[in-house]
């Protein structure tokens, strides 16, 4: 047991240090305000505060994790080692030169996602509003890093220290935003969508229409074959999370209660964790989310636990509130639409804090770093080799610090007739690696 002195044991402190300490490092910690029981302790410890209590192991903090609300913080990045840091410390003592625990906090509760900002055109905080993209830490999971270099400092001081190492795994996540290109898509979308292939002259996607219409062929974006193929190969703790929304400008999918719907779900559901994409109307209205919670569940004829925001648009704390109040257990929402990187700076599953509450909540959110839904998400998504690579260093970082790499696709990328086969080899390539 590591035992830590602190000035006072605030929400925001005992959240920071269970994440940093048990979740991500496996070591257990205890946190005093008393002088007498920290003294009197002849294991491991150190303290953390304005000044050291004398000459014990001593990290200088600095006001973020006492304080209560949002103010006005400033955050100045500077480089460190091999990384970049922030919330300097300056006390020569300080066996770190910046504070740890604050900048973790700071990210891991989006706190710059509270402060006033431009949303973009469908009401996200953009990927280059953060200070992770501006002073370009984005593609590295720093928490974790920095948790890392902090357990080096600790067993310099106390080599005997043991640490429950977890291991780096993969979580990939299937977003299903159109189970079906043409089946089950009612008669008038399907004359309209053949109309509109005729006056764009698109023969062959008109041929397809009819062929899978009329029972010929398979649906192109039916993709879910290949995906359990992979699975029964290696198992993943592949999510594939479904858009169960009713019709409208940003949801398209099938109407929720046919027959084929259903069947395709629980096929997948016998193979794969099913969840919920919440659909863009949703996510901030309880009432849409209690319906699409239901539908789901007396599908797969289980509670929900999986939750995708569409779009990736988390607005916070409502969407995540929510989410509690309907018990949700998990979401993958945590990342960026456009850019890959760490939205939240780690690779690790954290609690979602409720800045507005001043407490830690049940909800454990999931950050991705590498997503593609298709046609026009990223400019710069390459060809298969580029995106092999960014997905290689991608592993290569995470793995270093133990973490999860959680990529996200549509299934609709690996429908045959798609533009960009080489999608199937991304996936196949991700199977190949091996989890340790």
């Amino acid at each position: 047991m590591l035992l830590v002195h602190v000035q006072k044991v605030t929400p925001r402190v005992l959240y920071t240090f269970k994440q940093i300490c048990k979740r991500i490092l496996g070591l257990d910690v205890d946190l005093v305000s008393k002088i007498e029981p920290f003294i009197a302790h002849d294991g491991p410890k150190f303290s953390y505060g304005k000044q050291p209590l004398g000459k014990e192991l001593y990290f200088q903090s600095v006001e973020l994790l006492f304080e209560h609300g949002l103010n006005d913080v400033d955050v100045e990045v500077t480089h460190w080692e091999d990384t970049k840091c922030f919330f300097d410390v300056k006390h020569s003592e300080s066996a770190l030169p910046f504070d740890i625990f604050a900048a973790t906090f700071y990210l891991l509760t989006r706190y710059e996602e509270y402060l006033p900002h431009v949303k973009d055109a469908i009401g996200r905080f953009p990927a280059i509003e953060s200070i992770a993209y501006t002073h370009d830490f984005l593609k590295e999971p720093v928490v974790d890093i920095w948790a890392h270099k902090f357990k080096k400092v600790l067993l310099e001081k106390y080599p005997d220290l043991k640490f429950q190492e977890k291991k780096f795994s993969i979580k990939p996540v299937i977003s299903v935003s159109q189970t079906f290109a043409y089946r089950n898509k009612g008669i008038l979308r399907s004359i309209g969508g053949g109309f509109r292939d005729l006056w764009q002259l698109q023969f062959e996607e008109l041929t397809d229409r009819i062929k899978v219409i009329v029972g010929l062929q398979k649906d192109p974006y039916d993709t879910f074959d290949f995906i359990i193929r992979l699975q029964k190969i290696r198992k993943r703790k592949t999510k594939v999370l479904i858009g169960l929304g009713d019709y409208s400008k940003y949801d398209e999918n099938v109407g929720y209660n046919r027959l084929q719907h259903h069947k395709i779900i629980k096929h997948i559901a016998d193979y794969l964790d099913v969840g919920l994409k919440v659909s863009y109307a949703a996510i901030s209205d309880m009432v849409l989310l209690k319906k699409e919670k239901l539908r789901i569940e007396n599908i797969v004829n289980r509670r929900l636990q999986y939750s995708l925001c569409s779009f990736f648009k988390i607005k916070l704390p409502e969407a995540y509130r929510n989410f509690i109040e309907l018990e949700i257990g998990e979401d993958y929402s945590m990342g960026y639409s456009g850019y890959s990187g760490f939205r939240a700076g780690t690779c690790s599953p954290f609690m979602f804090y409720d800045l507005d509450y001043e407490v830690q909540t049940p909800l454990i959110v999931h950050s991705f770093c590498y997503a593609y839904l298709g046609e026009g998400d990223r400019a710069d998504v390459g060809d298969e080799i580029s995106v092999k690579k960014e997905i290689g260093d991608y592993i290569k970082k995470i793995k270093k610090v133990n973490g999860t790499f959680i990529p996200v696709f549509s299934n609709t990328l690996y429908s045959d007739s798609h533009n960009e086969p080489f999608w199937k080899s991304i996936l196949e390539f991700i199977w190949t690696i091996e989890d340790e």
